[in-house]
């Protein structure tokens, strides 16, 4: 471990690697708190982790995050994943990855309870009515959030201009956008780059001593093994598909929980670029070619989601939930449902472990690498487009509801979330608990 000498008091106190049942108890608690989606949360645990924990040092902390990024699936889980497994080994990242999660999978399996027998009432339909437009500022907000991150000169504003024409005009699958735009990165970053390295993950970590340090050498079970990566990708995949092929067996590979287990499946491998990237694909399939959730439906979900700790990617979890209460057979709807979501969770989720236990051993390897940081970077500008794209597609179903006239409501909530979180720094579940209330109080004052 590097031993730089400490100026203050913190970095003077000796460091404890912390032992397997603090680990534990941290994780969990994160799994309850980690609201404010994946930009919230990552700060939480750089917070945590980094600054009053020292667990992990600052540029490891942000190569992994990096890594993180350039997968499919929610970076924030995957980030648990990676340092609770630098820090304990697999059984670390099981643990982490998974309270990550749990929390907010229960939680949300009892709002979609809640909302599958009581959404018509209407203080429920009141309070979405507030939730929509909150979730339509969200992701605006998410457009300049990252936009001011990466698009920093004419090629990364070129990369987030083509990704959205590519994808609003010509419907262009958005994993094919991501992947091309970071081939195109990998290229450009070797020959061009200033102006593709616009992203960073190696820094100094201000002279702060860590448990796991910048000048640390790769522990021996993170290095590369391909008896390891054999292993790995054995029972990962034995893990990832037995549910789906039990089903199938039972029910016959027709039974919605089979469809269910394919198409989440198939998600969960091109879902680049978070949850707001990939909606658009999501709400196309699960509304027009199988017809498990409306559109309402899928923005009553995200402002479920996002009311909830943990991903935002959760949403899906209620799109799976919806889809068996509405195709019950042979069960009931409460059986079929819960049967759905757990479908859904488990194949959104449990390739992320596979990415990480057999990817990370080789990104550590990759510290430092210009390349891979390029590729992250037009990753993200494209992602940029993409997101924009997701933006217009929220606002045409919340500011004009069925194709009529504006919902002048909706505009007014909007506009004050929008300013007061890019202006004011307001917080994602401040907003979106507020413009619930508004929406109710709105429905009383009309009612009246």
């Amino acid at each position: 471990m590097s031993s730089i000498p400490p100026p203050t008091a913190q970095e003077d106190a000796p460091l404890k690697p912390p032992g397997f049942k603090e680990a534990f108890l941290f994780w969990l608690r994160l799994g309850f708190i980690s609201f404010g989606g994946p930009t919230g949360q990552i700060a939480l645990m750089h917070t945590e982790l980094v600054e009053k924990r020292r667990w992990i040092s600052e540029s490891r902390f942000l190569h992994a995050l990096n890594y993180c990024m350039l997968l499919p699936g929610p970076e924030a889980q995957q980030l648990a994943t990676y340092v609770g497994w630098l820090l304990h080994r697999t059984w670390g990242g099981i643990v982490a990855g998974t309270l990550f999660v749990l929390p907010s999978a229960l939680i949300l399996w009892g709002l979609s309870v809640v909302y599958a027998m009581f959404g018509e009432v209407k203080w429920i339909a009141a309070v979405f009515n507030g939730l929509k437009p909150a979730v339509l500022a969200i992701v605006v907000g998410a457009v300049f959030r990252i936009g001011g991150r990466v698009l920093r000169n004419e090629v990364m504003w070129a990369m987030a201009g083509v990704a959205f024409v590519l994808i609003f005009g010509f419907h262009v699958p958005f994993p094919v956008i991501i992947l091309s735009a970071g081939m195109f990165g990998f290229v450009g970053g070797r020959l061009y780059p200033t102006k593709f390295v616009v992203i960073t993950g190696h820094g100094s970590n201000k002279g702060i001593t860590s448990v796991i340090g910048d000048e640390d050498a790769v522990p021996n079970h993170a290095k590369r093994s391909w008896t390891r990566a054999l292993k790995v990708s054995t029972v990962c995949l034995t893990l990832w598909w037995s549910p789906v092929l039990l089903m199938g067996l039972w029910l016959g590979f027709d039974h919605l929980l089979v469809k269910q287990g394919l198409f989440f499946s198939k998600a969960a491998m091109v879902t680049f670029g978070g949850a707001y990237a990939v909606l658009p694909y999501v709400s196309q399939q699960a509304v027009e070619n199988y017809g498990w959730v409306t559109n309402g439906q899928m923005l009553d979900g995200l402002g479920l989601a996002e009311t909830t700790p943990g991903p935002l990617i959760m949403v899906l979890q209620f799109v799976g939930f919806l889809g068996g209460w509405r195709n019950p057979q042979p069960f009931s709807p409460m059986e079929t449902a819960t049967l759905g979501a757990f479908m859904t969770t488990w194949t959104t989720f449990l390739p992320c472990f596979l990415w990480i236990f057999l990817g990370a051993p080789h990104i550590e390897q990759l510290r430092g690498n210009r390349r891979l940081s390029a590729a992250l970077s037009t990753i993200t500008a494209a992602v940029v487009g993409v997101i924009l794209n997701l933006a217009i597609w929220f606002g045409l179903h919340v500011l004009f509801p069925s194709g009529g006239p504006v919902n002048g409501f909706g505009v007014v909530v909007c506009c004050v979330a929008l300013v007061g979180m890019v202006r004011w720094k307001w917080g994602i579940l401040p907003v979106v608990f507020g413009a619930g209330g508004l929406g109710l109080i709105w429905n009383f004052l009309n009612a009246t």
